[in-house]
């Protein structure tokens, strides 16, 4: 499920607006401080390792306010924490995160990441954001196409896909008519298909497999990625050689995956927060694109299913997992 800003102006009380937006006015200390709003305690590493590279040590010169969280419904409760420290600045990995942040500030500076930012509406163009808000693109729109191609390239005889997409992504629509436009160029004949909540994946999956497609593309969503393991156990299930975002779906039995490196994006997005901390304004602060991609594909996972991958797509591979 995607979270709205509206949904979170239904969840966030005027009481809770109140305290943030007072604790804006307050000093964050002897130190700035940095609030950071991920997933698991990983996802913040590289971060934080950025910031260190650029003189930023937890301690001495910046404290770090950490939230972990996979549960949406939780970001309003920990975007009012992180303010009412005070932090200096927000950074986040998800799009609903930048969401709740805004609905809680629009002077406190966020730096996040998410397929399409304008599209989104958080900010006004990549060049110029405007606002409150700045980080970095994973290009889910430009990337659907080409994950298609490459699945294509490893099943050469493939001439009927299925997609996957979840309809209350604001990147949806773009993503699918991107990935429709490749299917055309190579002759492939596309299937849609829709899951907005993991309890759906059974379900859905199920209806792919009986329409017996050559293979599934899964298009970019937090709420698949935050219920990978889940989603690539009923694909698994079914059968379903399949390409994917981040490389963790391939870990956990994909076939592959064609992305950013995550780590490096989130490494990036310290250049941004230490910018920030230095007097720079988010709004003035161009969104940046990927600029490395990985490659990931699952062998064991292939040979469960009986492919055989061309050796020149082997080769060009970032990693194979035996």
């Amino acid at each position: 499920m995607v979270v709205t800003r509206r949904t979170f102006l239904g969840t966030l009380t005027g009481g809770l607006l109140a305290a943030p937006l007072a604790a804006e006015g307050q000093q964050a200390g002897t130190i700035p401080t940095v609030g950071i709003l991920t997933s698991r305690a990983e996802r913040s590493r590289p971060l934080e390792e950025g910031l260190r590279e650029l003189g930023w040590v937890e301690g001495k010169n910046v404290r770090f306010e950490r939230r972990f969280t996979l549960d949406y419904q939780e970001l309003p409760r920990f975007v009012r924490e992180l303010l009412l420290v005070p932090v200096d600045v927000i950074f986040t990995l998800y799009g609903a995160g930048i969401e709740a942040a805004m609905d809680a500030t629009r002077t406190i500076p966020i730096v996040g990441m998410t397929g399409d930012p304008v599209s989104a509406g958080y900010v006004t163009s990549l060049a110029r954001p405007g606002g409150n808000v700045t980080g970095l693109t994973i290009q889910g729109r430009e990337l659907s196409g080409k994950r298609l191609e490459i699945l294509t390239q490893a099943l050469p005889k493939a001439r009927l896909m299925a997609v996957l997409a979840n309809p209350q992504v604001p990147s949806t629509k773009a993503m699918l008519h991107e990935t429709q436009a490749r299917a055309s160029a190579l002759g492939v004949r596309l299937l849609h298909f829709e899951a907005a909540h993991p309890d759906r994946f059974s379900d859905v999956l199920a209806e792919v497999a009986r329409k017996r497609p050559d293979a599934l593309v899964v298009l970019s969503d937090p709420m698949f990625t935050r219920n990978g393991r889940r989603l690539v156990e009923v694909v698994a299930r079914h059968r379903l050689p399949s390409m994917w975002e981040w490389r963790d779906f391939v870990d956990d039995g994909g076939l592959m995956s064609y992305g950013p490196r995550l780590d490096d994006l989130i490494r990036r997005a310290a250049v941004y927060v230490d910018k920030i901390l230095k007097g720079a304004k988010p709004g003035d602060l161009p969104i940046e694109q990927p600029t490395k991609y990985e490659l990931v594909i699952n062998l064991k996972t292939a040979k469960a299913l009986g492919l055989t991958i061309p050796p020149s797509l082997l080769q060009r591979a970032d990693q194979v997992i035996e």
